[in-house]
């Protein structure tokens, strides 16, 4: 029985890192084919996985991973390899904020859907010597069901983390789409990658910022190769990696 069980894990990675190896090569693609200047960022969705199959992409040269629960980020960083770069992608409870201090090499918080986390988050970093990395989550979808400020409210709530939140440094932002607007393949452009890519608009033109400067996080296994062409700087796949969960 153990052979068996043993035969079907090395299965199991194999087909993990043909995965991830596929993934890899399609981003590439993509910045060549739509001239991107800066590689985009690929986020390994681990959450729920066991450690063997991180440490097998890490091996394989995976840095980033993405995980959406405070605790289970917080075991696996202490067991895992220091060089790995953490990002945290689930909803985040106030009371939480401090627990994420324990990830040693917390690489970014990518769902700061609130001033009042991020007021958290600056009062909880503030024992840190190095500001925390963050990108603001935005509800491009306008669905209830997901979190985010309202893209309207983009600009002012970043005014104010630059210029309050000193323990905080803002890279960017990040949306999660609806399901609908992902599987629209015919549609030329995904609204919500589009309403996220305004927001950046926006913002560097209200705050003269650099766009070159500002990452936008979107794209999943279902859609990163869209979120790519509409200018991506970051995706998180997980399901066409790791396999359903």
């Amino acid at each position: 029985k153990q052979t068996r069980e043993r035969k079907e894990n090395t299965r199991r990675i194999t087909k993990m890192i043909a995965s991830l190896r596929s993934v890899n090569q399609k981003i590439v693609n993509l910045n060549k084919k739509f001239g991107h200047s800066k590689p985009t960022r690929l986020v390994a969705v681990s959450k729920t996985k066991p450690q063997e199959m991180i440490e097998e992409c890490f091996k394989e040269g995976q840095l980033h991973f993405g995980e959406n629960y405070v605790q289970e980020l917080v075991d696996k960083s202490k067991q895992l390899p220091k060089e790995i770069k953490w990002h945290f992608i689930g909803h985040l409870q106030s009371n939480k904020c401090k627990s994420l201090l324990e990830v040693e090499s917390l690489y970014m918080v990518e769902s700061v859907d609130s001033l009042k986390l991020a007021k958290k988050l600056d009062s909880a970093f503030s024992e840190r010597a190095v500001p925390l990395n963050i990108l603001v989550q935005v509800n491009t979808s306008g669905e209830t069901s997901k979190g985010g400020i309202e893209p309207n409210e983009c600009t002012q709530v970043v005014k104010q983390i630059m210029e309050e939140l000193k323990h905080l440094k803002f890279c960017g932002l990040m949306t999660i789409g609806s399901v609908e607007s992902s599987k629209d393949s015919e549609a030329s452009e995904n609204p919500d990658f589009k309403c996220l890519v305004e927001c950046r608009e926006q913002l560097c033109k209200t705050l003269s910022l650099d766009k070159e400067n500002i990452e936008l996080s979107m794209g999943m296994s279902s859609d990163f190769e869209k979120a790519i062409e509409m200018g991506a700087t970051n995706v998180r796949v997980g399901s066409t990696i790791f396999g359903a969960r």
